[in-house]
């Protein structure tokens, strides 16, 4: 085990988790790029649409970590739980804030027809499409199959 900075860098596991996330992003971009032909940096950064960065993120994690400690560690359990709820929580909980976020705009759309403004809308696309999930742990899967099938 390395200490320090130095053994940080040379995690492999954590790269190939951040590089999927990263790949998930730029493909955020190239998405939002073929649908407005335009070119969007913001999507870089954004949560929601296709595929699920989040579950990209954890699923390599997940599979670094099964080629790395084997699946019968207990890493490996404790990772793919997390990938769980993550997923879980991308396709559900965070889906389901955006569709109340959609209905919140449109009656904040109808008060302002009364004459009340209010100066923000609440953001919609916060979650995932189970399709959106599955292109992220699709994802998720070859980074870390290509960042550690190599490494080990």
């Amino acid at each position: 085990m390395r200490e320090g900075f130095g053994g940080l860098l040379g995690n492999t596991t954590l790269w190939a988790a951040i590089m999927s996330w990263a790949v998930a992003q730029l493909i955020k971009v190239g998405v939002g790029l073929i649908r407005t032909r335009r070119i969007d940096l913001s999507l870089f950064v954004a949560s929601g649409g296709m595929p699920s960065s989040h579950t990209s993120f954890v699923v390599a994690l997940t599979t670094a970590i099964a080629i790395s400690e084997g699946l019968d560690s207990p890493l490996f359990a404790v990772s793919a739980v997390l990938s769980l709820v993550v997923m879980y929580d991308a396709a559900g909980v965070r889906r389901e804030a955006g569709r109340h976020a959609a209905l919140m705009n449109e009656i904040i759309e109808n008060l302002e027809d009364t004459g009340i403004v209010l100066d923000k809308k609440l953001k919609e696309l916060l979650g995932h499409s189970p399709l959106e999930v599955l292109a992220g742990a699709l994802l998720g899967i070859a980074v870390g199959v290509l960042c550690l099938g190599y490494a080990v």
